[in-house]
């Protein structure tokens, strides 16, 4: 007799919680379909989140979804959830809808607050105040969670009284109540109301700091920025990231290196923000000692040399005349985005070695990468410094016309300065006219 082996149904569901690929979710959604678990609301829900967990399989969730029977507040919640975090959140509104018209399940706290981020998201303000209304309607305009999320909701959408009055009204606040409008006049640029809100605030904290900072930081006011870092009983790594960048900006690169300095003595680890922020200072000032400091900082910590702290570290190098340095960064470093290829193109350039640039710049198309605008700024830079007449204009023909990118002031400024290198001020002045005439 042939044994007949049977999985419980729990085992099904523990392994759908771990299934990854799309051919792993079908077998257990199989599965599901054939003892009958795709009928329990509870098990179904969560073969929902686990095929929603991922934007590669969300659209397979919500085949799965539209497919049950009697789907439960959780399933609902889980793919509103899951749309609001993915790269179409306006989809969540027709899941809500959905779940308003079916007379079974009835929206909860969850519901709500996962609609209003994707409203938040895309700035659908309309939608927002339907949802607000359904929340009043509900009784559940009283929760601090949903009531945070509208004020956040309101402030993205520009629409700053509706938080206000909320916040005025609400019977309990707590300081993500407070945060969330302080945040929202930050993000529009209302700097003095966002200082009336930080001042009023009964209990700040460091996400309150650093929101306060950041607005005075993209104000260009820098000193107010230090007074209120000055006060802050706790900081973080965010909190000096945004007061050194504030300074980096202004171009106070004492303060910057006084900052950095501080920060390693009161015993605040920098990240790679930090980093970046005091190598592009460094570069500035031809502070090669602290560069070097700082590249044998990440070699001791193991920190991973790649993306823009790679393309700190090249360009540091290339203007302290540390080209092969530079190269030596840029070799080393195996995951290489655009800008590390056009800040080793643009030190080759800096130094002379126009041909080397080129023929670096060959091997950025070899390996299947796109040049984007400073790529090509760096390109006819070196051309124009090693007085290479005929690369240059094909460099910039091969912009407009391969890469369809539109040239800028910068592009024309090189193109002027390659002409009148080479002896042809009258080609010169006519690029010249060009652009001030566009």
């Amino acid at each position: 007799m042939t044994a007949i082996f049977f999985t419980p149904p729990t085992s099904i569901v523990s392994v759908t919680e771990t299934a990854t690929a799309i051919s792993e979710l079908r077998q257990s959604h199989a599965q599901f379909l054939k003892t009958g678990l795709i009928h329990d609301p509870f098990s179904a829900g969560r073969l929902i989140s686990t095929a929603s967990a991922s934007p590669q399989t969300l659209s397979y969730a919500h085949s799965i979804f539209t497919h049950l029977q009697d789907p439960n507040s959780f399933s609902y919640n889980t793919l509103i959830r899951a749309y609001a975090n993915s790269p179409t959140p306006e989809t969540s509104f027709h899941i809500f809808t959905s779940m308003l018209l079916d007379q079974g399940v009835d929206p909860d706290n969850y519901t709500y607050t996962f609609v209003l981020k994707a409203c938040s998201l895309v700035k659908n303000v309309e939608f927002g105040k339907q949802v607000h209304g359904h929340v009043i309607k509900s009784g559940c305009d009283d929760n601090v969670y949903i009531c945070n999320t509208l004020i956040h909701m309101y402030g993205k959408c520009r629409l700053f009284d509706n938080p206000r009055k909320m916040l005025d009204k609400m019977p309990e606040r707590n300081v993500i109540s407070w945060n969330a409008i302080l945040s929202a006049y930050v993000d529009t640029g209302m700097i003095e109301l966002a200082r009336q809100v930080f001042d009023e605030m009964p209990g700040r904290n460091v996400e309150s700091g650093n929101c306060m900072m950041s607005g005075y930081v993209k104000d260009e006011l820098v000193i107010e920025a230090r007074r209120v870092f000055d006060v802050m009983p706790v900081k973080d790594v965010l909190s000096w990231n945004v007061v050194i960048t504030g300074y980096a900006r202004d171009g106070q690169f004492d303060e910057v290196f006084m900052l950095f300095e501080y920060m390693r003595n009161v015993g605040m680890k920098p990240d790679d923000h930090t980093l970046v922020n005091v190598l592009s200072c460094c570069a500035s000032v031809n502070g090669l000692n602290l560069g070097e400091w700082i590249h044998d900082y990440i070699d001791k910590n193991d920190i991973q040399v790649a993306g823009f702290l790679a393309t700190a570290l090249v360009d540091m190098y290339s203007k302290c005349g540390c080209l092969e340095k530079a190269m030596e960064v840029f070799l080393k470093t195996s995951n290489r985005d655009i800008s590390t290829w056009n800040s080793m193109i643009d030190g080759l350039g800096l130094h002379g070695y126009g041909e080397s640039a080129l023929e670096l710049f060959h091997e950025l198309l070899a390996h299947d990468l796109k040049p984007n605008e400073v790529t090509f700024v760096s390109v006819l830079s070196a051309c124009c410094r090693s007085g290479l007449l005929d690369e240059g204009h094909k460099m910039f023909d091969l912009m407009v016309h391969s890469y369809g990118i539109k040239p800028t002031i910068e592009h024309y400024g090189c193109m002027v300065d390659l002409f009148s290198r080479c002896g042809l001020l009258n080609e010169a002045e006519k690029v010249a006219k060009l652009v001030s005439n566009k």
